[in-house]
């Protein structure tokens, strides 16, 4: 746990549990509360707390003799935008420069398979909860060292012939592009979120650790989802940056921040 954090422990607990559960991660349950105090170093009395807290807020259910599983979200239809109610935006100057970065630092992938897309998936992407879709895991660093976690999905049948060995040398918007995608429009959320166990080893930094989230859904040129992406980047390295004109055009665009000298 990071103890420079204003925090209780238990509440650190809470926050990375609450992300998992709404990345979907426990669909089969989670784990027992012997295995999350060893995962976090913590006692299991801390763990329980932070259990309760995830069960009064209605995010987990705990079963005599079964377990601790997810509770269902509720069921409902995404809601269609209205024609004109959203403005095509043209990617390809932040989209020049997001391939630009990438192809300036290192790959290493983490995971490259075929799954069955969770709810969250399956709604991004426009697609049956359940059918097929194509997840990969990467972590890209700097020459001062691990830089971000990036975990992307995209609907199968977009991604037959593409690689792992393309997947380290190539951004996948690139790959897209290169199999006949005409991208469209992307929407793109800033938030921020901590670091749980597996981020916290792959990006060497302490479980809590604040890191920038940025999720992005990319559409093609017929406004149908082509990629899901749910990036963790460390602060002090990586940056995004923005101009707004008076007139309304944004600039975007995303740095590699150097390290400090000493």
């Amino acid at each position: 746990m990071n103890e420079r954090l204003p925090l209780t422990k238990y509440h650190q607990i809470y926050l990375v549990l609450r992300e998992q559960l709404q990345e979907g991660r426990f669909a089969e349950g989670l784990p027992a509360e012997m295995l999350l105090a060893a995962q976090f170093g913590v006692g299991r009395v801390t763990v329980r707390r932070a259990l309760e807290q995830l069960v009064e807020e209605g995010l987990i259910s705990r079963v005599a003799g079964r377990g601790t599983f997810p509770t269902p979200p509720p069921t409902h239809a995404p809601a269609a935008a209205a024609k004109g109610q959203i403005r095509p935006t043209r990617l390809a100057g932040l989209m020049e420069n997001i391939v630009s970065a990438s192809l300036s630092n290192s790959v290493k992938v983490l995971d490259w398979r075929v799954v069955e897309a969770s709810g969250q998936v399956a709604e991004q992407l426009q697609l049956p909860v359940g059918s097929k879709a194509r997840k990969a895991v990467r972590r890209r660093s700097s020459r001062e060292g691990p830089l971000s976690y990036i975990t992307i999905w995209v609907p199968e049948t977009l991604a037959r012939g593409i690689t792992r060995q393309d997947l380290a040398s190539k951004p996948i918007l690139q790959l897209l592009e290169e199999a006949g995608v005409e991208l469209g429009r992307a929407r793109q959320t800033i938030s921020a979120r901590q670091a749980d166990a597996v981020v916290a080893r792959e990006l060497d930094v302490a479980i809590g650790t604040a890191l920038l989230q940025v999720r992005r859904l990319v559409y093609d040129s017929q406004d149908r989802p082509v990629q899901w992406l749910e990036g963790l980047y460390r602060p002090d390295r990586y940056e995004y940056q923005m101009e707004v004109s008076s007139i309304g055009s944004v600039d975007a665009r995303i740095a590699v921040k150097a390290a400090r000298e000493a």
